[in-house]
């Protein structure tokens, strides 16, 4: 009796302990797949205070000189800053201002880069463009952009992706008029010995305002839309094939100054930035995700896996 006693109650711990072993097991494996099927995002409220908290969260203010724009331009970090959205009461908004007299001596011109880790998936961002100065006259061909690259490593190298919006309130590229453009890039090689392939869409008209720019990087597919409505397709050989870093930038074009010494001054806004990894979200997905992010105070998310060791980030063109 005594013996049997024993051996039930070791039995019966025997029994616990296994238990919760597989409990413990089974919790820990399905926080495993949980982590596995989170989605990996990237989401920028640019709710800082002031430009230097930028850095933490991986982004970099250009500083170096280059193409693109007016040779001999300058990058100063002071060309962005972070101030009160007039328009939605607490939130922030992140301002570009590029300016110029028409000399390269007194032209500076604005870019900032986040890390080179993006490749597939959805990429997004709400950006104000302006058609006139915020000071002096205007008419300058002045590029309003947001884009993805990676470094050119040589003069048409293959082994190259950019996909970009690019808005031109004043004309250039051989059109005149307002236009945004999206264009899809398989290689170029930069000046003096410029050859560029790539496959490019434009729409005519202004686009002076608030606008959601969305890229659907998915299944040998590139599709970009403009609040909503799709601008271009691309496929092929243009489909991005190297991890590229997210950008935005405001330069002028070179020659397409006015014939004036006064300086003026443009800018370019953006309110956020968004991008979810092998998936082709909607334009609706995409402010989905963003309103649920603002509704749980989420001003900054980065869960986007880099390659090991990170790749250079270069941010100079």
């Amino acid at each position: 009796m005594h013996k049997t006693f024993y051996l039930s109650v070791a039995s019966t711990i025997l029994a616990i302990t296994f238990l919760g072993s597989t409990c413990e097991v089974k919790a820990q494996s399905k926080a495993s797949e949980k982590s596995k099927a989170a989605p990996q995002l990237l989401f920028d409220d640019f709710s800082y205070s002031n430009p230097k908290k930028l850095a933490p969260h991986g982004w970099i203010i250009r500083t170096a000189d280059g193409w693109p724009g007016i040779p001999g331009a300058k990058w100063p970090t002071q060309n962005v800053s972070l101030l009160p959205d007039p328009e939605r009461l607490g939130n922030r908004i992140l301002r570009m201002t590029s300016s110029t007299d028409g000399t390269a001596a007194n032209t500076t011109q604005t870019q900032i880069c986040h890390q080179r880790k993006y490749l597939e998936g959805t990429y997004a961002a709400r950006v104000r463009f302006t058609d006139q100065p915020a000071s002096g006259p205007g008419g300058d061909q002045i590029v309003q952009s947001f884009y993805t690259i990676s470094p050119l490593k040589a003069p048409m190298d293959p082994d190259y992706s950019e996909l970009d919006f690019e808005y031109l309130p004043n004309g250039g590229w051989g059109n005149t008029g307002a236009r945004i453009y999206a264009t899809s890039w398989f290689t170029f090689s930069p000046e003096p010995n410029w050859v560029q392939v790539n496959t490019s869409n434009n729409i005519e008209g202004s686009r002076a305002g608030w606008h959601t720019l969305v890229t659907q990087v998915a299944d040998g597919k590139i599709t970009y839309f403009v609040d909503g409505k799709v601008l271009a397709e691309h496929t092929g050989k243009y489909y991005p094939r190297v991890l590229m870093s997210i950008n935005f930038n405001l330069w002028f074009i070179k020659d397409g100054a006015i014939n004036s010494r006064e300086k003026r001054s443009y800018n370019e806004d953006i309110d956020w930035v968004f991008h979810q990894a092998k998936a082709a979200l909607s334009p609706d997905e995409v402010e989905t995700a963003v309103a649920s992010m603002r509704k749980k105070s989420v001003s900054f998310k980065d869960n986007v896996a880099a390659p090991t060791p990170a790749l250079e980030s270069p941010c100079n063109f």
